[in-house]
């Protein structure tokens, strides 16, 4: 079985794409976890698609907190230099979005804390 659950402040606003060929919603953001030491993060890439990517897109900010589920996902590359490189990440099936960024406290800016927003079509799965 291949399931994370993460919870932590999103460390910078999702940046929303969409695919040349196909036209799919694809947002990509980090999500900054607590470690295992204290005052120690870690910093997880999250990859949300379709219209869970422009929910995400429209109501996550920097700041942010949110729970995320999904695969771990391992990404293979070569850079300019030739050298083969890796890259982990979430690939997004659910999000729930907590409490307030801690940023603002007028309460228009919270009304949209607690939501839940998850799943799609297996069609629309990018794996």
């Amino acid at each position: 079985m291949n399931k994370i659950i993460l919870i932590g402040r999103l460390a910078n606003d999702p940046e929303l794409r969409y695919t040349p060929s196909e036209g799919k919603a694809v947002t990509r953001f980090t999500i900054a976890v607590n470690g295992y030491r204290d005052n120690d993060a870690d910093f997880i890439r999250v990859v949300t698609w379709n219209r869970l990517a422009e929910v995400c897109a429209e109501y996550l900010v920097k700041g942010k907190q949110a729970a995320i589920e999904g695969q771990l996902k391992i990404r293979s590359y070569t850079d300019q230099n030739g050298v083969r490189r890796i890259s982990p990440e979430v690939v997004a099936s659910k999000v729930e979005f907590l409490g307030s960024s801690g940023n603002n406290n007028n309460s228009d800016n919270n009304k949209n804390d607690d939501l839940f927003y998850g799943g799609f079509a297996d069609e629309d799965a990018p794996f």
